[in-house]
């Protein structure tokens, strides 16, 4: 009896591992270009937003490696928006595999998420490359990315299960979420530098700074591009408010699981 746990442990492995194949094949499948979409995508939206943010209106210029400071906050930002999106759309997607097997649920949300996390790693290689041949030199606070990529995923993965559970019995969220994400690319300082809003307003810098994604990001700016770049660590005096972003994200992730799994119990019927 003792080993009927590791069956089910080793059958919900393969059944995740299926799902992320299954998922990240069909993403490009019909399309000329394939695989390489994954590469494509950011640096093309990078180009429009380098040439019209630092050729026209010249934001940037006094931040060293702009360019690879504005490339990885796009790809951060695609990140957290893919693994968002298409967490939510995971129960709904999969509702006659729902119906058919008996599994825990979240394997198809947490697949959704490590899809996108794929699509994330190939994209950060990217980045890597072109800051090298930008001439950033690397350091021991590369060592720390991994852990920002943790607490991006863990952010992620929260709001995946929090959505996509609300997502089964009301499907207007996903619209909703479109319009929230498209409000906060420019809450976020994505395309623009954190110091512009700290020369108009201190306070509203260190209130952008509390958001998890903007620390995160920020973070990573300063870890693997610059050391000028403004962090939450640095810009807001108080221990315990630093610390707001990470409470924010592990509770976000804690009850979004709780949630999740109270409603799972009748996502095969409503779906």
């Amino acid at each position: 009896m003792k080993k009927l746990p590791n069956i089910f442990y080793r059958k919900n492995r393969i059944l995740l591992k299926e799902l992320v194949r299954t998922d990240f094949k069909l993403r490009y499948q019909g399309s000329t270009l394939g695989y390489l979409w994954a590469v494509l995508k950011p640096m093309m939206m990078f180009a429009v937003l380098y040439v019209v943010f630092v050729n026209f209106l010249r934001i940037g210029g006094d931040i060293p490696h702009f360019a690879v400071y504005l490339l990885a906050g796009i790809v951060f930002w695609n990140f957290f928006v893919e693994s968002t999106s298409q967490g939510m759309q995971a129960i709904v997607i999969r509702g006659d595999l729902l119906r058919k097997v008996n599994f825990p649920k979240y394997i198809l949300v947490v697949s959704s998420t490590v899809s996108a996390l794929i699509n994330f790693a190939i994209n950060l290689g990217v980045v890597i490359i072109f800051a090298l041949l930008n001439g950033v030199v690397p350091t021991w606070t590369w060592l720390l990315v991994p852990l920002l990529i943790l607490e991006m995923y863990a952010l992620s993965l929260g709001l995946a299960f929090l959505f996509g559970a609300i997502n089964v019995k009301f499907r207007d969220i996903s619209s909703i979420w479109d319009v929230l994400v498209q409000a906060m690319f420019y809450a976020v300082p994505i395309i623009y530098p954190i110091t512009m809003v700290a020369e108009m307003s201190g306070t509203v810098a260190k209130i952008l700074l509390l958001n998890p994604i903007a620390q995160i990001i920020q973070d990573v700016r300063y870890c693997l591009i610059t050391h000028e770049a403004v962090t939450v660590w640095s810009f807001v005096g108080n221990s315990f408010v630093r610390l707001i972003p990470i409470i924010l994200v592990v509770t976000i992730l804690m009850l979004a699981s709780m949630y999740f799994r109270k409603k799972s119990k009748y996502f095969a019927e409503e779906v």
